[in-house]
């Protein structure tokens, strides 16, 4: 089978000219991908709307009634950092519902990949850093709602710390959530996740995946978890304006590489989202970003899944 890719139109909705939230990357990214096609090594599949009981196994219903009928306080729509339009706020639905997709056909293919996701700051009852639902969270409870995975790992490899996801899961044995993040970046007041990596400033590629090789494959044997969700930020990229960090595209495919051969050689089935990237080369983020996905299909075909 190729490899599973979740895509939606709505995926791309507008934001007042200037904004600093790189909406546009989303379109590209699909239509970069749907060029390439990496040897037609890949297949689409299209989300629907997730029911508000998905969202609520997550989020307290006040927060999500709120939000998705355009009541949130202005207050809270600043700490997000977005608008509310009912476009925007369709998006935002239509984007978890992708990955959940994304986690149902990784559970039953043994690798798949969203073209969006990765909102790991959006707490239980708020939003922030551009984050509204909790994706990879609810992702996760409705997995294991359906009976078909008990205890999950989430991996995030985005330069900012997963602190909502975090939070969110700070008491619960079955989902291990594992952060390797830049220590000066936001958020500023961090939150405990069951492992925190902090990186120093400027790590560039070398010294970066080996210190991702000295944890994951010990997390993956001590937790044994029956779905991987990654969050692949690239804004570990050196180029990136909130980063920090100094991965390469190189190394940013080398470090994809390394979490999905490392996962699926030990027989981890993984749901990949994309996290966060700034750039004002809009063009050469879509790229990073789909360097997650041309490391799925390969791995896909080195290991047959």
């Amino acid at each position: 089978m190729n490899l599973p890719i979740v895509n939606h139109p709505d995926y791309v909705a507008p934001l007042p000219p200037g904004h600093r939230f790189p909406m546009a990357k989303f379109g590209m990214l699909y239509d970069l991908l749907m060029r390439d096609r990496f040897g037609q090594a890949w297949e689409f599949f299209t989300p629907s709307l997730p029911p508000r009981e998905w969202l609520e196994l997550v989020h307290a219903p006040d927060y999500v009634q709120a939000y998705c009928e355009g009541t949130l306080d202005a207050k809270s729509l600043r700490r997000i950092g977005l608008p509310w339009t009912e476009q925007l706020a369709h998006r935002t639905c239509i984007a978890v519902g992708g990955t959940v997709l994304t986690a149902q056909l990784a559970l039953k293919t043994g690798l798949a990949c969203n073209t969006v996701g990765g909102t790991h700051h959006a707490f239980t009852d708020f939003g922030s850093g551009f984050c509204i639902f909790n994706d990879m969270a609810i992702a996760t409870r409705v997995v294991q709602t359906q009976g078909l995975a008990q205890k999950v790992l989430i991996l995030d490899l985005d330069v900012h710390q997963g602190d909502g996801t975090a939070a969110i899961f700070r008491d619960d044995d079955s989902v291990f959530t594992f952060s390797m993040h830049c220590a000066a970046n936001f958020p500023a007041h961090k939150q405990t996740s069951d492992l925190d990596v902090p990186l120093a400033v400027g790590t560039e590629d070398d010294e970066y995946l080996q210190t991702l090789a000295s944890y994951l494959p010990d997390v993956l044997a001590a937790v044994k978890p029956d779905l991987v969700i990654y969050d692949a930020g690239v804004d570990t990229h050196v180029g990136d304006l909130l980063g920090k960090l100094a991965l390469s595209d190189s190394g940013i495919f080398r470090r994809e590489m390394q979490v999905l051969s490392t996962c699926v050689a030990a027989g981890y089935p993984v749901a990949c989202v994309i996290g966060g990237g700034y750039s004002q080369d809009i063009k050469g983020l879509a790229y990073r970003h789909s360097l997650l996905h041309r490391a799925a299909a390969e791995v896909k075909q080195q290991y047959r899944l």
